[in-house]
């Protein structure tokens, strides 16, 4: 069964800094379509940030886009998400998911069959 665990979010200040972690496993990332997605609450579930089997092309939500950085570690099976010059805006829980194919939206959230438990992340102004 494959199983996607979250860890690393936490309370941080505006401007401040954290770095997202995603353990996986039973899949392979070199198949795989990886990506994280936040949800606040009322909001709608929102692609951060994507990457393509392999992990050698990503992409990113504007909102995020020269702050957030996706990488793995394909030995390790690890996604991660370093958020950097965090905002009030990027509270929510974050969540990583899988698909073990190319997907041509990987910010699309219905693409995804997997999906970890979230971690929250909490920004103060």
């Amino acid at each position: 069964q494959v199983q996607l665990v979250e860890s690393g979010g936490g309370s941080v200040q505006a401007g401040g800094s954290l770095r997202l972690s995603c353990a996986a496993s039973r899949i392979s990332f070199s198949e795989c379509s990886m990506a994280w997605f936040r949800q606040a609450p009322g909001k709608k579930r929102e692609g951060v940030a994507a990457v393509w089997p392999g992990g050698d092309s990503t992409t990113y939500a504007d909102s995020v886009k020269g702050r957030f950085t996706i990488s793995q570690d394909n030995a390790k099976n690890e996604l991660y998400l370093q958020m950097n010059s965090l905002k009030p805006e990027d509270t929510a829980m974050y969540y990583c998911a899988a698909v073990p194919s190319w997907v041509q939206s990987p910010l699309y959230s219905k693409n995804y069959g997997y999906w970890g438990q979230g971690t929250q992340v909490t920004v103060s102004s």
